[in-house]
């Protein structure tokens, strides 16, 4: 199977699966933003495989990323409430370790994708903070 290259955030979004684009976790911008931060890793992980230490890295940023959108998925599954805030509190935990192995990544990617990536991490981060908050503040 061949992937192309996601292009903007909006291009990516407009083209992205129904099944996922109608399920009830799309509804969040967080969501829809870890899910394009994912399929741009696939590609940062060519370059990454590349040297046996990006190796080490690679497998590390994929678990952590990949647990970004898996947290919410799980959290929305299980209702609101406590059990959401707790989900959504692992996967700001990921988001906050994926950024790391982008920092520790800088010598095998350009800045301008380590910057770009952490800026979408930033975005993520401070959706998830948002989130959790409001949810904090219902219960």
């Amino acid at each position: 199977m061949s992937m192309s290259r996601p292009g903007s955030f909006e291009k990516w979004r407009d083209n992205v699966a129904s099944k996922i684009s109608s399920s009830p976790p799309w509804n969040s911008i967080g969501y829809q933003k870890a899910l394009f931060l994912y399929d741009l890793l696939w590609f940062d992980c060519e370059k990454l495989m590349q040297d046996v230490r990006g190796k080490a890295i690679a497998q590390q940023v994929i678990r952590s990323a990949g647990s970004i959108s898996a947290n919410m998925e799980e959290g929305y599954g299980r209702g609101f409430g406590k059990d959401y805030v707790r989900f959504l509190g692992y996967s700001l935990g990921s988001a906050r370790e994926t950024q790391g192995w982008y920092f520790r990544s800088s010598h095998l990617l350009s800045k301008d994708i380590v910057a770009h990536r952490c800026a979408l991490l930033d975005e993520i981060i401070a959706l998830l903070v948002t989130i959790i908050k409001q949810q904090k503040g219902k219960s």
